[in-house]
């Protein structure tokens, strides 16, 4: 639901507030799901999907778009109508690949779930004039590679979601500097606009 909601929003800081809801609906989801829970793994859970994807992702975001004066408009492409219709193809496709996959190992509606939020964030990124929604895309798919995680074991490989945070961590603040550099070139920036840049 929060995918379809994303495909038809217009102001930015909605993108933010979905990704705070992905954050908190991940930790519930890993919560629920986790066959052995203990301290440590309560504590890697808490500090991605809470304090990181929920919380210091976002308000880091909205530090970017209030610090370069982005206006708050997400300028797609195309109209919400058919972004809504071709995210819910999506979301029908995953579900349609899944129901072909026969593997007692994976678990389907993770599996689902991880599709539609990996191909939804690749045609938020497409679709999207603003870099900051392209950055916004990026981290709904990092939110569905975290997802994939879950469909493909019970058990959650905290190693490996450790390592896509802390590279989600530092692409992220990479991109906050990107910004705060671009901001004094171009006073609005968007993916057309880039071609100016020289070196």
């Amino acid at each position: 639901m929060s995918l379809l909601y994303m495909s038809i929003a217009n102001r930015i800081n909605t993108y933010l507030r979905i990704l705070v809801l992905q954050g908190i609906i991940l930790f519930g989801t890993t919560f629920l799901t986790l066959t052995s829970l203990n301290v440590v793994n309560l504590m890697l859970i808490m500090l991605e999907t809470l304090v990181f994807k929920a919380f210091a992702v976002p308000w880091f975001m909205n530090y970017i778009i209030k610090r370069n004066k982005i206006t708050r408009e997400a300028e797609p492409y195309l109209p919400n109508f058919v972004s809504l219709i071709i995210v819910t193809l999506i979301i029908v496709s995953a579900i349609i690949l899944s129901s072909s996959i026969k593997d007692q190992n994976l678990d389907k509606t993770f599996f689902v779930v991880a599709l539609s939020t990996l191909f939804t964030g690749l045609y938020l990124i497409v679709s999207r004039k603003k870099i900051i929604t392209h950055v916004i895309g990026y981290l709904v798919i990092e939110n569905g590679v975290f997802v994939l995680s879950l469909a493909v074991a019970n058990e959650m490989p905290m190693l490996v979601n450790l390592g896509i945070m802390l590279d989600i961590f530092a692409s992220v603040l990479i991109l906050g500097i990107f910004f705060n550099k671009i901001g004094d070139v171009l006073k609005d920036p968007d993916a057309n606009l880039l071609s100016n840049l020289k070196d």
